[in-house]
């Protein structure tokens, strides 16, 4: 799939997301400026761009979750508050978000981190 329609596929979907929500508020568009540009990124292109810079993909993937986090009006406080259960939330995401990607390298990753939310807090 080429940059052109993943670009607009993370639209649409972010698009879908949002039209749901009638506020637009700043916090959400920033999370939005912060996430799209970066939304074409497949688990396996995400790795492939960092050229081995860890700091680039903890960006990535922090602009997704974010959304992702937003999107479903996660306020993750309620799920972690000392910082062992943050850990303990944290190594949950990661080891959610290694299978999703095992499971399909050619995968949307900003799908893959949505489900890795979803997973990782209804194990809650």
């Amino acid at each position: 799939m080429n940059r052109s329609l993943s670009s607009s596929l993370a639209l649409a979907l972010i698009s879908v997301c949002f039209s749901a929500s009638v506020r637009a508020d700043a916090e959400a568009e920033k999370y939005i400026d912060d996430a799209l540009p970066l939304m074409y990124h497949t688990c396996q292109s995400v790795v492939d761009e960092s050229n081995g810079d860890s700091a680039y993909v903890d960006k990535v993937v922090r602009a997704m979750v974010a959304v992702s986090l937003y999107n479903r009006e996660i306020d993750i406080s309620k799920y972690a508050s000392s910082d062992a259960d943050k850990a303990k939330l944290r190594d949950k995401f990661i080891a959610e978000l290694a299978d999703g990607c095992k499971d399909d390298k050619n995968a949307l990753l900003a799908g893959v981190i949505d489900e890795a939310v979803a997973d990782t807090l209804s194990a809650k």
